[in-house]
């Protein structure tokens, strides 16, 4: 195997649990900065908390920003200077649309290259219980990063209870979740994430954050790595703050997908 092949087939993953200022994107961003500089070992992709920037917050119309907006630069100037990947979700306000009279808000999650790049999803799941959905508009397109020969599928939060949209119809490598996921339901998101692995024969990944938040929902985190059969990789039932490391490796997975050959028997269907 080449020097280029063997890169291809590791990604070095950090993601970073928690605490996060509430409502304070500059804190948010300073603190986050302070730990990615602290992290000393080659990295290829670093994962931030859903809502990163302000917490799970419904006070979009103060709080959003474009897509030229200070916090997305920030992660463009990270990747830039780190030459690394970063992803995580905020707050993001459309363009005014003349033709509907109003501006939109979404819950997105950047995915942005170590060349500045940016893809982005829009988390399809509003969570109606927080009544997220009266605030944000939901996505309707699923996003396969494709980075260092690695197919990623990034979603958010509550899409975790959804497998159908999760399904592994792209062949991707790496699942990764993103999220605010409460104490009072850990037990789901513990369950969840595990079974998206099996399910999927996928790498996934799952970063929530720790703390209070200004409504007063504790947070524990909880953050964890999987492998395609269900295997913890980072330690597990963290409720502290950390930055975990996970080395993934592409050719041990695709191994194990040849000799068991599950995903050959995969219902195809379309989600409308």
């Amino acid at each position: 195997m080449s020097i280029s092949e063997l890169n291809m087939n590791t990604l070095k993953t950090i993601f970073i649990q928690s605490d996060l200022s509430w409502e304070n994107p500059e804190a948010n961003r300073n603190y986050f900065k302070t730990k990615i500089n602290e992290i000393t070992t080659d990295t290829d992709l670093i994962i931030l908390p859903e809502m990163f920037s302000t917490g799970f917050s419904m006070n979009a119309t103060s709080l959003a920003e474009e897509m030229e907006g200070e916090t997305v630069t920030w992660m463009q100037q990270i990747a830039q200077e780190k030459n690394v990947a970063i992803m995580g979700s905020l707050i993001i306000k459309s363009p005014f649309d003349s033709n509907k009279n109003n501006s939109s808000f979404y819950n997105r999650l950047l995915f942005v290259l170590p060349s500045g790049e940016i893809q982005y999803y829009d988390k399809r799941h509003t969570f109606t219980l927080a009544k997220e959905d009266e605030t944000y508009t939901s996505g309707n397109k699923k996003l396969i990063v494709t980075y260092k020969g690695w197919k990623i599928c990034p979603l958010i939060c509550y899409d975790l209870r959804f497998p159908a949209w999760a399904r592994n119809q792209e062949d991707y490598d790496l699942l990764i979740y993103i999220a605010s996921w409460p104490k009072t339901r850990i037990s789901a998101w513990d369950a969840l994430l595990k079974a998206r692995a099996i399910e999927n024969m996928s790498y996934t990944i799952g970063v929530n954050r720790i703390g209070l938040d200004g409504n007063n929902y504790e947070y524990v985190g909880h953050s964890i790595a999987y492998d395609s059969l269900g295997n913890a990789l980072s330690k597990e039932l963290n409720e502290d703050e950390c930055l975990i490391s996970v080395d993934l490796h592409k050719e041990e997975q695709n191994s194990v997908r040849k000799k068991l050959g599950f995903l050959n028997d995969k219902d195809e269907f379309i989600i409308q």
